[in-house]
């Protein structure tokens, strides 16, 4: 995963809207990789100067999502250009070794992080995640089982655990 600086320099992006058994995505990327999947269909802005490399990474992300919702992909290998803080980029990284059908408490996703206490911590860099699905945030639930939280909304988030369940 390439995870970038923060920084407020625009990468040049394209974007694209999906249809998929839990309702429309909007794939975004950059010539360096995927850097957003959005819930719903949004429009973003669009510059004219977009790279092939940049139209090749949403195509293969378009590619991988659809293979996933069928069952045929278990993990993803799209390259990410996502940035985020060093613990949120730490927990994303650790949302990557959760295998497929599986599911694991924040707390023991803290325990990944190598910071047992802060699995709130965990939980908010969770919903900060800008590539919900291929980093599988909602494969993390609260200790007692109950679901927790999910950017997409819980609905959705019941729907993926269900469709790797299913396969």
């Amino acid at each position: 995963m390439k995870v970038t600086p923060q920084t407020s320099v625009p990468r040049v992006t394209e974007s694209r809207v999906i249809s998929t058994p839990i309702g429309k995505l909007t794939l975004v990327a950059s010539q360096s990789g995927l850097c957003e999947i959005i819930f719903g269909a949004k429009k973003v802005v669009k510059n004219k100067k977009v790279s092939v490399l940049t139209k090749r990474n949403l195509s293969l992300a378009e590619k991988q999502l659809q293979e996933y919702f069928a069952g045929k992909r278990k993990k993803f290998s799209i390259k990410l250009d996502i940035s985020g803080t060093k613990f949120q980029t730490a927990a994303w990284r650790s949302l990557a070794t959760i295998p497929y059908g599986q599911t694991i408490s924040y707390a023991q996703q803290a325990k990944l992080v190598r910071k047992p206490k802060a699995f709130r911590a965990v939980g908010s860099a969770n919903g900060k995640n800008p590539v919900a699905i291929v980093l599988p945030c909602h494969r993390v639930v609260a200790s007692d089982g109950t679901l927790g939280g999910y950017g997409g909304g819980l609905a959705i988030k019941r729907k993926l655990l269900a469709l790797e369940k299913s396969f």
